[in-house]
């Protein structure tokens, strides 16, 4: 049997490990609003940040990336309450220097608005809600099928957007690196332990 205390076996071991993290970890940055930012939706735009929501599924572990000139804008995380009527005061999270990032690191119902008087009612402000690791915003089944017929079509200028995860746990495709690092693990450590 191979003597477990070998750098060799500590490298391999780590790199397994790596391997299996390196497979489960698929979060994703929404850049809030798309191609119109974070701003005072236009009129022929008004509910742009409702549709938005309901474009994208989120989950534990995503982000929200807030972007608007600083010197004048910011953006705050309110209780339903304060989204409901539009109260600036007292914020849950203050952000204002116009690259803001906030990370989904719970569940739950998520608030935000412009920090700026008179943003929120002009309709600058973004409801997130989700109840499950892959949830999505406003409702369950809420997706790309369920915008109406005047949801606004962007081309694509910054990329791919990412698909949205299945509605299975893990697909196969998803499982299979998980497979394949484990039996290279296994392989190795029996190469380095002299049975195989």
């Amino acid at each position: 049997m191979a003597n477990l205390t070998t750098p060799r076996l500590h490298f391999l071991l780590a790199l397994q490990l790596l391997m299996l993290i390196q497979s489960q970890v698929l979060c994703y940055q929404y850049k809030v609003g798309d191609l119109d930012s974070w701003g005072i939706p236009t009129s022929a735009n008004p509910q742009v940040y409702t549709k938005w929501s309901k474009y994208h599924q989120f989950k534990l572990g995503d982000s929200l990336l807030f972007l608007y000139p600083p010197s004048q804008d910011s953006v705050i995380q309110v209780t339903a309450q304060s989204y409901s009527s539009c109260n600036l005061k007292d914020p849950i999270l203050y952000m204002n220097d116009g690259n803001s990032l906030f990370n989904f690191t719970t569940l739950g119902d998520f608030y935000f608005t412009s920090g700026e008087p008179g943003h929120c009612e002009k309709s600058q402000k973004l409801h997130i809600s989700f109840l499950s690791g892959n949830g999505s915003a406003d409702s369950p089944s809420s997706g790309p099928s369920s915008l109406d017929a005047s949801a606004p079509s962007y081309p694509t200028v910054f990329g791919t957007i990412p698909a949205p995860p299945s509605s299975s746990s893990s697909s196969p495709s998803q499982r299979f690196p998980v497979f394949a690092a484990a039996v290279v693990g296994f392989v190795v450590f029996a190469l380095f332990s002299g049975n195989m």
